[in-house]
């Protein structure tokens, strides 16, 4: 396709022969026979081009213009005029419109101005998007913290995956932070204006599953004394999350296969279809594979909840991101407790780089807030570390301050560090960390 158009005139016969016209070149095109129609097909997010004939009953082109041009003042939109009303015409130039086209007129005069409408549109939308790009980059390094490769990837993956609509599965070990990245593919998606729904499928008694996720009618059962709108209902626009979606009953997963599949539910008690629309991002700790061989769980629900997966990487296998976010979780503990953040001692680090936190950064946070009251040293135990994978951690993190302190200016951490440049490259390529990562947005390169 070359893009896509909607056509806006009163007259079918006119309609039909653009629409035509404008399908053989190879465009999308959705046809309208009022202003009122077309307001309701676009929006700021609309990423074609509108032609629209001026004199219409009701609400006319001009007028659908203005309302246009209101909602995203770099619409592009094309007027459609009968000879005497050229004058009109112009003065929609200098309020905004695209181009203006008068009757009787050919296919390549229409063609040309929509082929260039559309060109314009679409820069439009592509640096729309990379602005957006750069923004939600910038945000989501605040909610996901760590400059190791892993963390790296995972930031990339989320940005790629949030802006589609696809069932997504998480996996990941306890304490890995499961909830918040769920939380960010809600808020770096077109459903962040939207209700986010977080259920944990462990805490929830196996007779109350049905009324919590499909809610019911008053009198469905012995206590149910008022219709009680479901989780899945609440997430209507959003997105539902199922946190350890291994332990939903057999009995459930059938009924929310059935929900993504018809995209309606019905509460307990009730006869009538409701229509839901609803991303669905379950988090799991096993393999949800192994849970199917065994038979519990339903193999065809898997493969609905998993169009896509995100494996979160335990803290052990990013250590060079643990002192930055022990640092963060110190000071977030200090500031709530209203005391002074403790430094952090070259002893205490190495215990910190050494420990193998099987709690991931659930356990971090945990020693943070300890340290932070002075209660104890975090990270006691640190024999499940050798002393190469300690000093490896080490290095990381010294290159990382580095970078951090230059923002990324390598002659700089050349002379910082002491070190020649073709060490310094390999070393940042073994610990993955990259020089874009640390300059600042709009800055120019040193080199």
């Amino acid at each position: 396709m070359s893009g896509q158009v909607l056509v806006v005139d009163d007259e079918a016969a006119i309609r039909d022969a653009v629409q035509q016209w404008l399908e053989l070149s190879g465009f999308e095109v959705t046809a309208c026979a009022s202003a009122a129609q077309a307001l309701n097909l676009v929006d700021r997010e609309f990423s074609g081009v509108v032609i629209t004939d001026v004199r219409m009953p009701g609400t006319d082109g001009l007028q659908l213009l203005d309302k246009l041009l209101a909602q995203d003042a770099d619409q592009p939109v094309i007027m459609v005029t009968g000879h005497g009303d050229v004058p009109m015409a112009v003065e929609a130039m200098r309020n905004g419109a695209y181009d203006f086209i008068e009757k009787p007129f050919t296919p390549e005069r229409l063609l040309d101005s929509v082929r260039r409408a559309v060109d314009k549109r679409r820069l439009v939308c592509e640096n729309r998007e990379l602005r957006q790009q750069s923004a939600f980059k910038n945000r989501i390094e605040s909610q996901l913290l760590g400059v190791s490769k892993p963390m790296v990837n995972l930031r990339r993956q989320i940005l790629e995956l949030a802006g589609t609509s696809v069932n997504i599965l998480i996996r990941g070990d306890t304490g890995s932070g499961k909830e918040r990245v769920a939380r960010c593919l809600h808020d770096f998606s077109p459903r962040a204006d939207k209700p986010f729904v977080a259920l944990n499928c462990a805490a929830i008694p196996e007779h109350l599953f049905e009324s919590e996720l499909f809610g019911h009618e008053s009198g469905a059962f012995t206590g149910a004394q008022g219709k009680r709108i479901g989780r899945i209902e609440h997430a209507h626009g959003g997105t539902l999350f199922l946190d350890e979606i291994e332990s939903l009953p057999l009995a459930q997963q059938v009924k929310l296969l059935r929900v993504l599949q018809e995209k309606s539910l019905e509460r307990l008690g009730s006869n009538r279809s409701i229509q839901v629309d609803l991303r669905v991002i379950s988090a799991v700790k096993p393999d949800l594979l192994d849970e199917v061989k065994a038979g519990r769980f339903r193999e065809d629900l898997y493969y609905r909840l998993n169009v896509a997966d995100l494996q979160l990487p335990p803290l052990r296998e990013r250590r060079e991101d643990i002192p930055l976010l022990f640092e963060h979780f110190v000071q977030a503990a200090a500031v709530r407790h209203e005391r002074a953040a403790p430094a952090l001692a070259s002893s205490e680090l190495a215990r910190l780089l050494g420990h193998d936190w099987p709690g991931n950064v659930r356990e971090l946070i945990n020693a943070a807030e300890r340290h932070a009251l002075g209660l104890s040293a975090p990270a006691e135990h640190v024999e499940s570390s050798s002393l190469a994978e300690q000093m490896e951690a080490f290095e990381a993190q010294c290159l990382h301050n580095a970078l951090l302190s230059c923002q990324g200016n390598i002659n700089q951490v050349m002379e910082m560090l002491r070190l020649p440049r073709r060490t310094l490259n390999e070393k940042m390529q073994r610990h993955g960390l990259q020089r874009s990562t640390y300059r600042p947005v709009g800055s120019v390169d040193d080199e």
